[in-house]
């Protein structure tokens, strides 16, 4: 199978479902040298008159590091007989693990980013903005809940540059 560019209007997804039921890879990075997590955390919409898409990134994630570098990340999708190595890539560490050869996901590049060949989607994004999370503006309860003792998590907003659809 191979992959195709889609245009965004071409796009249809349930958001709620995709992003926090099916789950997604988040990697940045070159082929050469890239990290990938786990993510259920995000959003896709329009800012800045843009098609865009939102991810969240403790500070504390390798990807974190990638994310701060790079212009450019992806956002992809897996069909259900991938939900093993999607848990594996949110439990463990890039630091300790190379993440694809533990899951068998085969990185390819795609637009000066990494994604994976067995993804049904991905989504190619320029990064626009980014900024922490501001605990002193968080509902109480959300601050207590997610960031007790944890680092907190920074905001990606970027541009959809390319959608590519498995075929």
């Amino acid at each position: 199978m191979s992959m195709v560019e889609i245009a965004k209007n071409d796009l249809q997804l349930n958001p709620f479902t995709k992003l926090d039921k099916q789950w997604f890879l988040l990697t940045a990075g070159d082929i050469s040298s890239y990290n990938t997590m786990t993510a259920s955390w995000g959003a896709l919409g329009t800012i800045w008159n843009k098609s865009a898409v939102t991810a969240y990134v403790r500070h504390s994630r390798k990807t974190f590091e990638f994310m701060e570098t790079c212009d450019y990340f992806t956002v992809s999708f897996f069909g259900e007989e991938y939900r093993s190595a999607l848990s594996f890539c949110g439990k463990y560490s890039g630091r300790d693990y190379d993440k694809a050869k533990e899951t068998g996901l085969t990185p390819i590049e795609m637009d000066g980013s990494v994604s994976f060949e067995q993804a049904e989607l991905v989504i190619v994004c320029r990064k626009l903005y980014s900024q922490d999370f501001d605990l002193a503006n968080m509902d109480k309860n959300c601050a207590g809940t997610f960031y007790a003792g944890d680092s907190i998590h920074r905001a990606y907003i970027g541009e959809v540059v390319k959608i590519y659809k498995k075929v």
